[in-house]
């Protein structure tokens, strides 16, 4: 892997020949509107967030862990995985930090949907948190807010606890040593890991982190041995697909792995190796290059809310991105209706394969 650093000392992972690096996340845009943008309902969690953080003094400057822009919170500095949300946070005027350093007299926290990723998310919170300083985390009552609530008083006592949107914020301070067995515990699932009996590595937070995604399994079967040519995998996650393909298809020159997650991305970079390249990027932006042919899984949900125009979006961006003559290899849930979207696209969709669960299509 290339790393090159923009000059706020920020890695940026290197795209393919031809293939425009991403841009260094930029300093706060003083000008930026004081509202974030909006293109979708806000996140109930994040509303109750920026309520507690109005009912309880806020120590300011603060760090937002998995960070989205919220008016009352663009003075926190954002450490955020998600290419989609890091674009969303950046548009907004937020300072955006990769690996956050030093301590923080308050650290905000928004969860992701594992159980592990929330548990080792509240022991960096703690080590990122100054002396004296305060954690205030926020989920959804469906995401399990009351029993992570539990789940970090058993490490220090509840400062406050605030019910809204059928959702919970709930702080802690830092003012009394943490239990220390709590923390090495939970320090410790945020460990790279590999899946069993194989050698992938993955962490908590990444799709599909204890096995293999057998939707993924089933469209890496069906894939031909002759493609060849400069292929891209979008929504490449820790690397199965592209791993895959390499071993099948000898003549594929150079494979492109696009993931919008960057944690999926750094174990895609453990996990595949020849002639690939890795792009933290959000496909439903588009692509800059075409292909011979592209493969992929597309996600059909965010967050937790099942998105079928998120699929679309995929689609759409593959299509776009197919040279003359290239080829689309998906993997779908069987109710998925994706193959209007892709005639309507322009493309001849063909089913290769069906089982109770996926269908694998090609489309030229």
């Amino acid at each position: 892997m290339i790393r090159r650093f923009c000059s706020r000392g920020i890695p940026m992972i290197v795209g393919a020949r031809n293939f425009p690096t991403s841009p260094c996340i930029a300093p706060k845009n003083t000008k930026a509107a004081k509202r974030s943008p909006q293109s979708k309902a806000m996140n109930p969690a994040l509303e109750t967030l920026a309520i507690a953080s109005r009912e309880h003094p806020i120590v300011w400057p603060a760090l937002f862990l998995g960070a989205e822009p919220h008016p009352d919170l663009l003075r926190a500095t954002a450490c955020q995985p998600l290419k989609p949300l890091v674009d969303l946070c950046g548009k907004a005027g937020m300072n955006l930090i990769e690996s956050p350093q030093g301590k923080f007299p308050t650290v905000f926290f928004l969860p992701g949907k594992s159980k592990e990723e929330t548990l080792a998310g509240f022991a960096r919170a703690h080590d990122l948190l100054a002396p004296g300083g305060m954690l205030i985390a926020a989920l959804a009552n469906t995401s399990g807010a009351a029993r992570f609530e539990k789940e970090l008083s058993k490490a220090t006592p509840l400062l406050f606890s605030v019910s809204k949107n059928k959702c919970r914020a709930f702080a802690v301070g830092n003012a009394e040593p943490w239990d220390t067995s709590v923390l090495a515990a939970w320090r410790s699932l945020s460990e790279p890991r590999l899946i069993p009996d194989t050698t992938f590595t993955v962490v908590p937070g990444v799709f599909s982190v204890d096995h293999i995604d057998p939707g993924s399994a089933l469209l890496a079967q069906h894939l031909p041995p002759s493609l060849r040519g400069e292929v891209a995998d979008l929504g490449a996650g820790w690397g199965f697909l592209s791993h895959a393909a390499l071993e099948k298809c000898p003549n594929i020159s150079r494979i492109d792995l696009f993931e919008a997650d960057a944690r999926a991305l750094a174990c895609a970079q453990m996990n595949v190796t020849g002639p690939a390249q890795f792009h933290w990027h959000d496909v439903t932006s588009g692509l800059p290059v075409k292909y011979d042919h592209i493969l992929t899984n597309p996600p059909f949900h965010s967050g937790q809310v099942r998105d079928i125009g998120l699929g679309h979006a995929f689609l759409t961006s593959a299509a776009r991105s197919l040279r003359r003559g290239g080829s689309l290899h998906l993997v779908a849930n069987r109710q998925l209706p994706y193959e209007a979207h892709l005639v309507s696209l322009g493309l001849r969709p063909r089913l290769l394969a069906e089982t109770g669960v996926f269908k694998v299509i090609t489309a030229t």
